[in-house]
């Protein structure tokens, strides 16, 4: 992986497509924990979608592989949960191809939110078009506009909604529970891949040739915003791609943080 072009504060990697990561050894071991813990997720969002009832819990898919794990888990056992995502309008162009191909591979439209344009063009003229790497509330501002209030308005009148999370991906994350209150937008959040590892949701998508971002075969663990994600080296924390330039501790959108 080499590190070649310099944008000013912003330097973009440009790593080959060999990432191991997304190509484990499907062991009898792995498969096993894989097959046990998809039963037990298809369990949770089944008694979810039957304790709250048809399409009144949500799924909010990013498009990342633990929630292409998600997508083919509801859409291949028909659960009664619709999907949703957030465009925020800077995804990468591989992010667009994947909503095309998911569309595709399970005969779904999926219900796609985008931020309020008057938002985006106030900040813009006021700020500037990547003023998120100025400050943290430059960039969590940005983050509002173009995912929280969109998130809102995906929610509204649901009650409860479903997320790709999972306890190791950061320390923001640690000791998730797979159902909890999220206090922030009055409703139930179930994080069904919460004990899941890294090899276990690459494990799935091999075994059940699922769809993916092709992001992560170039290092790109956790894809957001174009501009605020980059690949990451061999050792590195899984969200260390993720705003980068900030960190660790404070490294969530607003999507996630408890009031």
């Amino acid at each position: 992986m080499t590190t070649d072009v310099d944008l000013g504060q912003v330097v973009m990697l440009k790593p080959s497509a060999n990432n191991p990561a997304t190509k484990p050894t499907l062991t009898d071991e792995l498969v096993a924990s894989v097959n046990q813990k998809a039963a037990e997720v298809l369990t949770l969002l089944s008694n979810a979608a039957k304790e709250f009832g048809a399409n009144e819990v949500t799924f909010a898919n990013s498009f990342g592989a633990e929630d292409m794990v998600l997508t083919d888990i509801i859409q291949r056992q028909k659960i009664a949960i619709e999907i949703f995502s957030l465009d925020t309008g800077r995804l990468p162009v591989e992010t667009y191809d994947l909503i095309a191909k998911t569309e595709q591979t399970y005969n779904t439209k999926l219900k796609i939110f985008f931020p309020q344009s008057d938002a985006v063009e106030s900040y813009v003229r006021t700020n500037g078009i990547n003023a998120f790497y100025e400050s943290i509330d430059l960039r969590k501002a940005c983050c509002f506009m173009r995912k929280v209030e969109p998130l809102q308005r995906a929610l509204k009148g649901k009650k409860a909604w479903v997320t790709g999370m999972r306890a190791e991906q950061s320390t923001t994350r640690v000791n998730l529970p797979f159902r909890e209150f999220d206090s922030g937008n009055q409703l139930e959040k179930f994080n069904p891949l919460s004990n899941w590892t890294e090899k276990e949701v690459w494990a799935y998508i091999r075994m059940f040739d699922v769809p993916y971002n092709k992001l992560h075969d170039q290092f790109y663990p956790s894809i957001g915003c174009a501009p605020c994600t980059r690949a990451i080296a061999m050792g590195e924390d899984v969200r260390a791609g993720r705003w980068w330039w900030e960190d660790p501790n404070s490294k969530e959108c607003g999507l996630h943080v408890k009031k």
